[in-house]
């Protein structure tokens, strides 16, 4: 199996084939709306400004397993992401990232690199708080925001913690365009 064999359906409900980004990179991100990390949607639209016409693609994906925290419909979520950052990115339908119904995707992103990248020891811990009481083995996400880099022959290159600013990533991404 291979990233692009996934279908998944956007925030419209349409269906899309992830290989449709074939030879692109990608950045693929769970999200939620409410979240103390949501301001991070600012980044990762200036991220997609500079570099889309290199070949960027950013994948986003809301869900509300972490405390509820994208509660609204897919479509809400779209038009709110879009009136309050600015975001054109492909914002899909909201999924499950852990658990017994996680989405195949990310199944297979938490497969293929099943450790965070990034050592913010405080802002990790923070996250650990928060998460109190939540269930989570082993290649389970985190948290809100977790981020994958796929490079342009469709491998998943690397995760990164919620905590990790998609600034600080930047450098990842420009080596592989």
């Amino acid at each position: 199996m291979k990233i692009y064999d996934f279908v998944m359906k956007d925030a419209q409900g349409q269906e899309v084939s992830l290989g449709d980004y074939q030879g692109k990179v990608l950045l693929i991100v769970n999200t939620a709306t409410r979240c103390g990390l949501t301001p991070q949607y600012e980044e990762l639209q200036q991220l997609y400004d500079r570099y889309a016409d290199q070949g960027l693609e950013i994948l986003d994906f809301p869900c509300n397993q972490f405390r509820e925290q994208a509660p609204e419909s897919s479509s809400e979520i779209a038009q709110v992401c879009q009136m309050k950052f600015g975001t054109k990115f492909k914002i899909f339908d909201k999924v499950e990232v852990n658990g017994e119904n996680t989405a195949p995707l990310y199944a297979y992103l938490k497969s293929e690199k099943p450790e965070d990248r990034g050592n913010h020891v405080f802002k990790d811990l923070l996250l650990k708080l928060a998460s109190i009481g939540e269930k989570r083995e082993g290649s389970d996400i985190k948290w809100n925001f977790t981020k994958f880099l796929v490079n342009r022959e469709g491998e998943v290159v690397a995760r990164f913690a919620p905590s990790v600013q998609p600034f600080e990533i930047e450098n990842d991404i420009r080596a592989l365009l």
